[in-house]
């Protein structure tokens, strides 16, 4: 608790320091004329009085936390006493829960919709700085954002597309570039934590290789989990490339599940078939009009560049808008049918 409040004490002075060189120094303006020499004659005078950590980038940063988070902090009286001060940095403790390491990250951040995401997320999954910097690097907002097509309204019903991500990021896992479905399930498994954090804050592990019997045959889900936002079971079964095969493997999975595993207060169980590769039309056709709820999803075992991602999401988000459109389409077949029959 001290550790967090010295923290929360030094994040409010860097936004103070931030704030008199955009409101002193600056007079008010983002930028100046003079902005580079203002600031490297700071940096010194800093570095001179106070010691470490007053770099020309650190003061850079104090000077791009004040402009980034004026509007959501009451501004601090520029004739304001020193006791006042001091009384005034302590209001302040709570506009920054984080530390200043990660509010250092989140300045990298230029969508302020996806910045206070990134905020809200860190404060809820009490993800470190080195996490918080790989779900930016791998544009985990946009990617929840994709998979949700458009935010819940109020009061509507969540469902399992809008929570599962497409594709997942697993480079964690450090595979090799051959690797089989049980070396797969085994780094999920040792990467079970980070795993979780891919996935989303609302899923919980049940277990592994989970056993069924079935008529004469036992068979094994590869993961369990419990998705606490859905109410149900959410069966993972790891794939290389997906199959319409799979799928009905998978419903046989989710029948025996929303019989015998599933309690009386629980949704039906979700299946999830995670594979590395995925054809569209095929994952469409195969897991369409499935009385369980299915759903298939990529991953992908290295970090791919930012265009390369940037690049795979506009595709997938150009055929979910055309999705609709095939529906209409679909819709309008039989009526043309019978109109040629007449």
């Amino acid at each position: 608790m001290a550790a967090r409040s010295i923290n929360a004490l030094m994040t409010s002075a860097y936004f103070e320091i931030g704030r008199r060189i955009v409101e002193h120094e600056q007079k008010g303006m983002a930028k100046s004329d003079y902005g580079d020499k203002l600031l490297d004659r700071l940096s010194r005078d800093l570095s001179e009085r106070l010691g470490r950590g007053f770099s020309r980038r650190n003061v850079f940063q104090m000077r791009q936390f004040y402009l980034t988070y004026r509007e959501k902090v009451q501004t601090v009286s520029a004739q304001s006493g020193s006791s006042q001060k001091v009384q005034t940095l302590s209001a302040q403790l709570g506009p920054f829960p984080l530390s200043w390491s990660h509010y250092v990250e989140l300045l990298s951040v230029d969508d302020p919709d996806a910045r206070d995401f990134y905020q809200r997320e860190t404060l809820r999954g009490g993800w470190s700085v080195r996490a918080l910097d790989r779900q930016i690097s791998t544009r985990f907002f946009e990617r929840t954002m994709q998979s949700r097509k458009r935010l819940p309204a109020a009061g509507s019903v969540l469902t399992p597309e809008q929570e599962i991500k497409d594709p997942l990021v697993l480079e964690f896992l450090n595979l090799k570039d051959e690797y089989s479905e049980s070396d797969l399930e085994e780094a999920l498994i040792v990467h079970l934590e980070r795993f979780l954090v891919e996935l989303g804050n609302d899923f919980a592990f049940v277990a592994r290789q989970r056993k069924l019997r079935i008529g004469d045959e036992w068979y094994r889900v590869d993961l369990v989990f419990f998705h606490r936002r859905l109410r149900c079971l959410m069966l993972i079964d790891l794939k290389d490339k997906f199959s319409h095969d799979h799928v009905g493997q998978m419903n046989m999975y989710l029948n025996y599940a929303g019989e015998q595993w599933t309690n009386p207060v629980e949704n039906p169980p979700v299946g999830l078939i995670l594979c590395s590769r995925k054809d569209e039309a095929v994952a469409r056709y195969a897991l369409g009009k499935l009385a369980n709820k299915i759903v298939a999803a990529r991953y992908k075992t290295i970090l791919p560049k930012e265009r390369i991602l940037a690049q795979e999401m506009s595709k997938t988000r150009q055929a979910l808008l055309e999705a609709p459109r095939r529906k209409e389409d679909q819709s309008r077949a039989p009526d043309s049918k019978n109109a040629r029959k007449r």
